[in-house]
């Protein structure tokens, strides 16, 4: 028989499994060998949205979300720079020291944030090009003390001052639209059309099979 040459158009072809609790895709090629992915069922997934307010990298998670249908209920800081800067003497009266109006407001901020970290099954913490993002950075040190799992995004860019940051992170996304694709993926076994369009291929093919079964 001829060598297999599988493409990624081939992993397009469904045939469904249902065991109980979990879904499994088995995608069919012509050479009949099948893939397998798995789809959680009954599970909403709370992902919690941290980083940088100048820019609407979360609407675009929001609506690429709501596009897929994905089980996912996204929660973040507020993401008013005044109303957080001004939360705690708006309530609780005006201070006459900047130190003092910024500490009652940070801990007023604080109860949302550690409460949503607490809660969340993963958290996405994005760094803009433009602004020293120290309470992000804080977010996904707090997030990985707690063993959330943490995906990181940010322009390459900026890529060498975040390697460590990176390092602990289980994703590493560019793009906003990627952080969707990897949520659908975890959620349902789905995946895109590959980022390296028809250049790609699989990685037995390109650097050969690991540890093959004997």
């Amino acid at each position: 028989s001829s060598k297999r040459k599988p493409h990624h158009h081939q992993r397009r072809l469904p045939t469904t499994m249902v065991f109980t609790h979990i879904v499994i895709k088995r995608l069919a090629s012509s050479s009949s060998i099948a893939a397998r992915s798995f789809a959680s069922s009954g599970k909403v997934w709370k992902v919690y949205l941290s980083g940088e307010i100048h820019s609407d990298w979360r609407e675009v998670i929001a609506n690429g979300v709501s596009d897929k249908k994905l089980p996912v209920l996204l929660t973040s800081p507020n993401t008013s720079h005044e109303d957080s800067d001004d939360c705690g003497t708006m309530i609780l009266g005006m201070e006459e020291e900047r130190k003092n109006w910024d500490a009652i407001s940070a801990r007023m901020n604080g109860l949302r944030t550690k409460t949503l970290l607490e809660d969340a099954d993963l958290v996405v913490v994005r760094f803009g090009p433009n602004y020293r993002q120290w309470n992000a950075a804080f977010d996904a040190g707090y997030a990985t003390a707690m063993g959330k799992p943490v995906i990181t995004l940010h322009p390459p860019a900026i890529s060498h001052m975040l390697k460590e940051v990176n390092a602990s992170a289980s994703v590493v996304c560019e793009e906003a639209e990627q952080v969707v694709q990897t949520l659908d993926y975890v959620i349902n076994g789905n995946l895109p059309t590959p980022k390296d369009g028809d250049s790609w291929m699989p990685i037995a093919d390109r650097l050969g099979k690991g540890n093959p079964n004997p």
